[in-house]
Order: C-alpha cells, then structure tokens, then sequence
C-alpha cells in the first residue's frame, strides 16, 4: 500500500512538473517571440508597368535586401535548395533530429564538427536574429526559435525569408538581389549553373564571391551539383552541362531607372515598399542612354530631358528629367521634365489648328510673311530674314514668326487658352499680364511633361488625354471634346508630317514641330505618330543662354534617334477622316485665297466676316444612307466656311441645336428624301444647300 502511494505521489510529482514546463515554455514562447516583424524590413522597390524593377532602395543598414518569394524564383533552385540544405525540410518541426543526432555521433566519433545539423528554418532564425558568438547556448537558442517559427509560419513563408534574408557577399542579401548583382535578370529562370551558384554562396558568402576567390567558388558550386545529381533532383546531363559552365566575374549594379521618379515616388509614400507606375522598363533603359550619350556632345553644364507618352491612354511609358542624375556640373538632381520654360515656337501648331477649325485658313491659303506691327509688338523671324508671300502650310512647316502672330490675332490669345485648358493645360503667364500675342513665339512658361500633353492631344483625336506616371499624376482620358475637330488635327499633322527630318537622321513617319525660346535658353523638339508622342528638351537649367542650340539642329537629331531607339515607333499616323484633304490653292474658294491684312496690321473684315458658305455637302448631292451596326442611321458631316460666329444649323427649317462656334457640325437624317441645310451667322446671314438622301 505504501508502495503504491509512493508510486501515485511519483505520478504526481511528474505531472505537476510537466504542467510547470509546459507553462514555462507557453510562457517563454509568449514573452520572447521570435522577431519576425523586423525580417520584414526590405527595400524599397519602384516597379515598372509589367513589374520589372527600375531601382531599389537600400535599407537603414545600407543592404540591398529585396523581398523574394517562393514564386520569385527557378523551382529548379527551390528543389537544388533542399536537396542540399534540408532534405526532411518539409517533414520536420524546425529541427531535423536525425541530423541532429549524426552530427552528434560524428563529433564524438572525429572530435571536430563533420556535418552540420542545421535546418532552413534554424538557419531564418540565425538570419533574422543574428548573434557573434558560435556557442552551445547560442545553437541552442536558434533551436529553440526554429521551433517557434514553424509554429507561426508556415513553410512557404519560411522558405520566403530565406530567399530574402540569406547572404551573398558585400552588402547583398537574398536570392534576387543576388541573380540581379551576378547574373544581371531576376532569378525566376535561371540555369543549372546560376542556381547551384545561389545555393551555395549563402555558406561562406565573402569567401566565396566569384569575382574575388573563384576557386572557392568553383569548388562550391561543384559540391552542390554533385550533391543534387546523387539526390536525383538534377538530370546528369544537366549537370556535367553545369560543371564547366563560366562564373560570372564581376558583380553588376543593381537596376536604377528613371531616378528622379523612384525619388518622387520615395518621398511623396515613404512607408510603401512597392511603387508601380506606368514606365516601360525597356523604353526607359534606351531612352537614358540616348540621353546620356547625346549629353557627351554638349556643353558640360547643358542638359537635357526626354518624355515619351501613349497618346491612347496617357501613361508616360519612359521619362528622362536629366542627360545624368549623378553629374554636378548639369545639376542632374534637377528633373527638367517638370521645369517651366519658355516654348519657343513649339506652340505654333496649336493656333493654326485653330485657325483650320474655324476655317479661316486652309493649307494653300495664302500669308504675308513681312514686318507687321501689332500696337508696337513687332515679331521677327528666327533668322531675321522673311519670306514675302508663302502658303499657310509652309508658314508652319517653315515655323515663320510673323504669319503665327497674324493668326494668333485672328484667332484670339483667349481663345488659344482656353483651347488648351480643354487639354488640361495652363500656361505659366508673367504675373498680373493677361495673354498677348508673344505666346506665339514663347512667351508663357510650360513644362514638358504638359508640353507632350498637349501633343497627345493632336495625337487623339477622340479625346484629349491626361499624362501620368502612376506616382506623380494618374494617367487617363480628360472629360473634354476633342482638343481639335478630326479634320484641324489632320491637317496639322499633315503639313508636320512632311517637314525634313533634320540632317543625317533617317525619316520616322511621325509628325513634329520644333522650337527655340528667345536668347537661346531651350531648345525643343516634339514628335508624335499613330500612338505615341515624344519629346525632348535642351538647355541649361540655371537657366542661363547657350549660344547656338536651336530646336531644329540641336533637339530635333536627339528626337529622331530616341524615337527610332525606343522600340515603339511604327505606328502609322491616321488616315484623313472624312472631308479633310489638302484643296490646291486653284481650287479654294475666293475667301480662302490669301489671308490678308490692312494697314495697321489687323486682320481684313473681308478674311474673317465674309458671309456664311456651306461647303459640304454641295447643292445638290446625293448623299448614300448608312446605317452603323444598331441600326441607327450614321452621321453626315455639315461643313461650313467665313461669316461670324456663332452659328446655328437648321434642317428644313427645324434648328438642330443650340448656337456653336464650331464651324463643322452633324446630321442624321430621319430617312431618305429631299432636306435642305441651312446655318446662320451672327450678323444673321444665312447659306442654304439641298441635298438628297437615298436609302
């Protein structure tokens, strides 16, 4: 009896003592976490559109440290991984007791340490919590806290600490910072040999670095593959392929694009890790180096810029705000993307876009290009030189200053503004001045980026775009009508389209236009073709002159090249849309001829308030009925030239709609028959046509 109750307290005591240790250790395990939210301190990482890394941050330590996960990587290198550092890795708890127990025998049995016993999630909890000392009491610890990791996490996202803690020399952690440093890609396809590398620098990572002890690394390279051919985990083939495969002998830099957006984006969300924006890393890779060779060739304290948008959606696909972020003498540190400058002449096409919109002029119309005096203003031309008489369309082409500034009267300095408001953009304006005639020829401040914003406007005739690059501003379509009826823009377009490309560069099917700011401050180049627009800024960005650059000899070279190096060009402008075409000067009606002026250099009632004439459709055509794919009849397109606006169109009598300034508009006849068109001016002068519709 007193045996059994000797045996029963025994039983008891045991039990008590092992409730206590369990205590003790729930209690341990509560109080001492492992530190798993500092393993999540990783690099800042600025993406591309499809993901691909412009540049990285390094953390507070100074160690790239990008965050890698098990989708991050070759599954090729995940199995090479644990065939060579733990094999049980997904059957154990943490610690890997038959391992444990060899190495165990193998030190009492050598009296040195053979082979180690350490599993991936002791070697995380090494990582994440590192400790000098190599001690009983420290193994003993990393343990301890493998136990308590399993126990939080599960294998996957061990693994995914691993690839982003494990160490490869220098300031290099984890398998991506790795593969971009040595390799020069991302590790999500690698070979045989580039994965045996990853595997087994992480063991002795400075002794071990290619381009410093290659044997070393030879030698340890050759230990993985072997290991993983006798595991199977690896084809044989593969890996006597692997075996004589060259190391890689310097270390590469890691990704830094577009600098002054990873910058912009680091300070306007410090505590985001990702930044996506709209770049096209390939893009961006080429139009940094054109920048950067083109800046060779200048004065070393020019720089210059270069944007390229998607006119369909607005998204900035590559921005260049310097010939070299790191050169002092440039201020590279200055993005001059977004710098307000002069525009030179670069606005020029957007008053004559106007100016065909509202049929003031068409293409062949004649101009005078003479010194003219606008209430003391009096405009020259860049080379001082002028022309005499000249077509609009070569007006334009030619960029001449005078016949600008006499459509920029006509059309009105207002008008020109709010035009280009309904494009999102404001021009920078001298304080308390109202707009003048000096617009013309550069007088407000604009950016670049706003500058090929309003390109992409010419560009889209849908609907004027919003340029962003996903950090500083939001691409997307601006609620506005288009920046230019089809038929104005195409005509612009056309008579850009057929300037010379400047010397030595090949032709590139796009449309430009170039500008130089007075005392020779910016030079300016824009381009733009079925999608795509590009442009590109020269100058100094103190702002100081640089005698000689010019848009058309010093930007526009840089221009073409960029475009024909982006890998995007090809998109061929639209085609004419219905009722634009280029009317020779015999053919244009007697209003059209020459846009003349009177003495005082103002512009000629007889140009602008000749009465209303109705130019498509003609008296008495026969107009076809379509009918789009829901069965609602199409459009027809009304047409008109001269008189005053604004303008109101009738159909038999009927109004159509409210007044307009718009000097085109559209009709859909309610079936076939005989209607008659009708628009009055303001002064209530009126043109009629008849026409007939048939099914």
């Amino acid at each position: 009896m007193g045996r059994l109750r000797r045996i029963g307290i025994s039983f008891g005591a045991a039990a008590v003592l092992a409730t206590a240790s369990l205590s003790l250790l729930y209690w341990a395990d509560r109080t001492y976490p492992p530190p798993l939210e500092a393993a999540r301190d990783v690099s800042t990482e600025i993406l591309d559109r499809d993901g691909q890394l412009l540049r990285a941050f390094a953390i507070r330590e100074g160690l790239w440290r990008l965050e890698t996960t098990v989708a991050d990587v070759d599954p090729n290198l995940l199995r090479m991984l644990i065939a060579y550092e733990d094999r049980r890795y997904e059957s154990h708890s943490g610690v890997d007791m038959l391992a444990l127990g060899r190495a165990a025998w193998q030190l009492a049995a050598n009296g040195r340490i053979v082979s180690g016993a350490s599993t991936l999630s002791m070697q995380v909890a090494r990582l994440i919590e590192p400790r000098r000392e190599r001690s009983l009491t420290a193994k003993l610890v990393q343990i301890a806290r493998a136990i308590q990791i399993e126990r939080r996490l599960s294998k996957t996202e061990i693994l995914n600490l691993y690839l982003t803690h494990a160490p490869y020399g220098g300031n290099l952690e984890g398998v991506r910072a790795a593969s971009l440093a040595w390799f020069g890609k991302e590790p999500k396809r690698l070979s045989t040999a580039e994965a045996a590398l990853l595997v087994a620098l992480p063991q002795l990572p400075e002794r071990r670095r290619p381009d410093r002890y290659r044997d070393n690394a030879l030698e340890a390279r050759k230990r993985v593959l072997e290991r993983v051919r006798e595991s199977e985990v690896v084809d044989p083939a593969e890996v006597a392929l692997a075996l004589n495969a060259a190391l890689p002998t310097a270390r590469r830099q890691l990704p830094a694009l577009a600098p002054h957006l990873a910058e912009a984006a680091r300070r306007k969300a410090p505590d985001v890790r990702l930044h996506q924006t709209t770049i096209l890393r390939p893009v961006q890779e080429r139009l940094e180096k054109v920048a950067f060779e083109a800046g060779r060739k200048l004065d070393p304290k020019v720089s210059l810029a270069l944007l390229m948008a998607d006119s369909t959606t607005g998204e900035i696909v590559a921005e260049v705000g310097a010939a070299d972020y790191f050169d002092a003498s440039r201020s590279g540190w200055i993005d001059m993307t977004r710098a307000e400058r002069s525009p030179g002449s670069a606005l020029k096409p957007f008053i004559y876009g106007i100016a065909f919109e509202q049929g003031l002029v068409a293409q062949e119309t004649i101009v005078e290009d003479r010194p003219a005096d606008f209430f003391g203003y009096r405009p020259k031309n860049f080379d001082m030189q002028y022309q005499g008489d000249v077509s609009i369309r070569e007006a334009l082409q030619l960029s001449l200053n005078v016949p600008a500034v006499r459509l920029l009267d006509a059309v009105g300095p207002s008008r020109l503004m709010v035009r280009l408001r309904h494009a999102g953009i404001r021009l920078k304006l001298p304080p308390n001045e109202a707009p003048g005639l000096a617009i013309a020829l550069g007088g407000a401040g604009i950016t670049l980026k706003d500058l090929v914003q309003l390109y992409a406007g010419l560009a889209n005739r849908e609907q004027p775009v919003r340029l962003g690059d996903g950090v500083r501003d939001m691409a997307g379509l601006i609620d506005e009508q288009p920046l230019f009826e089809p038929a104005a823009a195409w005509t612009v377009a056309d008579a850009l389209g057929a300037v010379l490309p400047p010397m030595g560069s090949p032709p590139a099917g796009i449309a430009y236009k170039t500008g130089t700011s007075y005392g020779y401050r910016d030079a300016w180049s824009v381009g733009y073709d079925g999608r795509y627009v590009l442009g590109v800024w020269i100058g100094r960005p103190d702002n100081a002159a640089v005698p000689g650059i010019s848009g058309y000899k010093t930007a526009a070279p840089i221009l073409f090249e960029a475009f024909a190096k982006s890998g995007l060009a090809g998109t061929a402008l639209p085609r004419a849309p219905t009722g634009a075409n280029r009317i020779p000067a015999s053919e244009l009606p007697q209003s059209l001829r020459r846009f003349s002026i009177d003495s005082n250099g103002l512009i000629s009632v007889s140009a602008r308030e000749r009465p209303p004439r109705i130019i498509y459709p003609l008296e008495g055509s026969i107009l076809e009925l379509g009918k789009g794919p829901d069965g609602e009849a199409l459009p027809v397109v009304m047409k008109m030239q001269a008189g005053r606006a604004p303008f109101r169109w009738l159909v038999d009598g009927k109004p159509m709609s409210e007044s307009t300034r718009r000097r085109t508009g559209e009709w859909r006849p309610l079936g076939a028959g005989q209607s008659t068109l009708t628009v009055i001016d303001a002064e209530g002068r009126a043109a009629t046509v008849n026409v007939f519709i048939r099914n």
